[in-house]
């Protein structure tokens, strides 16, 4: 029986400013991918999710990113490597200390936004937030981009990678996501969502925005909890998945 992980990103609500719907979410994913306070995500807001994951059995990660409350992690930004292994480390210290008040266990870090899509690629950042892991504790697994070039970079430095896809995100050709800056970059309508899915977790491939084919090795696929739809749009490649004989499970328990 094939199995994949659905994560989503969760506990990115601030204050008096909601954010998804976290609770419904819990209730669709294995994993989520918990907001350490630089993106997004407040310590009471962060503490209640935990809880709730804790609740519902979903395994939880340090949804690191960027400093940046106004552009929600979105924004390119290039801090020295001091400042972002720095910055690592201090939101993966944050979310362990949460968790542990929680009864909960971090088992991955999953980047977030533009420092996702930056260490993609970039070698040298890519290079520091790996080091940050491995300060921290080096058998915390690293979710990446299937396909981009921090995947092996990760693993020639002794980390586990987890692959992954994107349920609401569209793809170029070359297995980059497209820049939300464009049109057509998020994909909105829910069976389409979940046929696209089905086809990537049984066939291993998903088409690009250009009609192009492309193959991706993955372990897990995500959700974006801020999309306006997001409960609406798990829960369909979730009943997808499962009525087709696929086993929905969070990689750290596999």
């Amino acid at each position: 029986m094939p199995s994949i992980d659905l994560n989503s990103d969760l506990g990115e609500s601030f204050g008096s400013w909601p954010m998804g719907d976290d609770i419904a979410m819990l209730s669709i994913v294995t994993s989520a991918n918990i907001a350490c306070g630089f993106h997004a995500g407040d310590p009471a807001g962060i503490l209640k999710v935990l809880k709730e994951a804790k609740q519902r059995g979903v395994s939880v990660g340090a949804h690191v990113g960027y400093r940046d409350l106004v552009g929600f992690g979105r924004r390119n930004m290039d801090p020295t490597s001091e400042e972002l292994v720095g910055d690592t480390i201090y939101q993966i210290g944050a979310l362990l200390g949460l968790a542990t008040a929680a009864g909960m266990n971090v088992t991955y870090v999953k980047p977030h936004g533009a420092l996702y899509n930056t260490i993609a690629s970039d070698t040298r950042q890519a290079a520091d937030v790996i080091a940050a892991i491995k300060a921290i504790n080096p058998s915390l697994v690293l979710v990446a981009l299937s396909g981009a070039p921090i995947v092996q970079q990760a693993r020639s430095e002794g980390l586990t990678v987890v692959c992954e896809g994107f349920v609401d995100r569209a793809y170029n050709a070359d297995g980059s996501l497209v820049s939300r800056r464009l049109p057509g970059a998020v994909i909105h309508d829910p069976s389409a969502i979940a046929a696209r899915m089905l086809r990537l977790v049984k066939e291993g491939t998903v088409t690009a925005i250009d009609g192009t084919q492309i193959a991706l090795d993955v372990q897990s696929i995500c959700v974006h909890g801020d999309t306006p739809a997001a409960v609406v749009i798990a829960q369909a490649v979730r009943q997808a998945l499962l009525a087709d004989g696929v086993e929905l499970k969070s990689f750290t328990n596999a």
